[in-house]
């Protein structure tokens, strides 16, 4: 039979399926385009919402602006010139210095002597590795109104045992003389196991090669302290004196559930100096001079420290 003049079957076009693949490709194209975007977004709102309430103090700060009025005027440094001659400001300075000084080198020699304890692997470590932790399930607030019951002379638990060694009459934050002391103590209760945490992890990811040579070739456990332990658990150490050192010299919460700046002013820190000019006497502009100050001061030790941590790893590595 004769097929001349008879057209083959007309078969399905492929342009469709490839327009709808390459409108696909296109729009996966545009997502993965704008996946960097919405990862960073959550970033930049939380950056703007720290920037804009900085700048706004900042502005403010070269005003005589009060909680008492929304009306306020330009005055130029006279908050700043005002806050450098008065001598609360500097007593405060020395006070927060003094503060921060004692509960990080406090806190740093219990942190590392307990970890070096707990790194041994026996029932007792176990234990204790699970119960210092306690403390930091704990807000700082609450713990210090917990020692303040403790302390309180007449109903608190630890008049009894302090009366056997002769202190029953110890004033702990009632008095000038102790008051720093019992700061210093609750601050160490509250955060030394953050640095027991710290460092303990540190010496968990330590190699043991060198401690095997060491041993072999007859070190002493100070000698391995020394020259391994150290040198190689540095960069450890000096980022957790960075992060209480920081939290240290700003620290508010427990001075202010303790003390509140007394007896006195001799625990007014500057936090609690600039809280009492913004909040009891409306000073705001007063305030944030002295919360800027602080936060300089920070920024500028925080900086020292970590050029001090890259050194330390750069040596831990070896590399330098």
């Amino acid at each position: 039979m004769s097929t001349t003049g008879v057209l083959p079957p007309d078969r399905p076009s492929i342009e469709p399926a490839r327009l709808e693949l390459s409108k696909s490709a296109a729009k996966y194209a545009r997502r993965k385009a704008l996946r960097p975007y919405l990862i960073l977004t959550p970033t930049l709102l939380l950056t703007l919402g720290i920037l804009i309430p900085f700048f706004a103090a900042i502005y403010l700060s070269f005003t005589d602006y009060t909680l008492r009025s929304s009306d306020y005027s330009f005055i130029g440094f006279d908050n700043y010139l005002s806050m450098l001659q008065n001598p609360d400001f500097w007593h405060s300075l020395v006070i927060t210095l003094e503060y921060a000084v004692l509960c990080t080198m406090v806190e740093m020699l219990l942190g590392i002597g307990v970890a070096l304890l707990l790194n041994e692997e026996n029932p007792v470590s176990k234990f204790l590795r699970i119960v210092l932790i306690f403390p930091l399930m704990i807000a700082p607030v609450i713990g210090t109104l917990i020692w303040k019951l403790m302390t309180n002379p007449s109903v608190g638990i630890l008049r009894t045992p302090m009366s056997w060694i002769g202190l029953g009459d110890f004033k702990w934050g009632a008095s000038p003389d102790t008051a720093m002391f019992s700061l210093v103590l609750i601050d160490a209760w509250v955060y030394t196991p953050f640095v027991i945490i710290l460092v303990l992890a540190g010496l968990r990811s330590l190699p043991r090669s060198p401690y095997e040579a060491a041993m072999i070739d007859g070190g002493s456990a100070w000698f391995i302290f020394r020259n391994l332990t150290l040198p190689m658990l540095a960069p450890v150490l000096l980022i957790t004196l960075v992060f209480r050192l920081m939290l240290s010299l700003q620290e508010f919460s427990i001075i202010f559930a303790l003390t509140e700046g007394g007896p006195g002013d001799t625990t007014m820190s500057l936090s609690l100096l600039a809280y009492n000019r913004g909040f009891p006497f409306y000073g705001v502009a007063e305030a944030i001079p002295i919360m800027l100050f602080l936060w300089a001061v920070v920024y500028l030790v925080s900086f020292i420290l970590i050029g001090f941590w890259r050194k330390a790893q750069r040596r831990a590595s070896g590399v330098a």
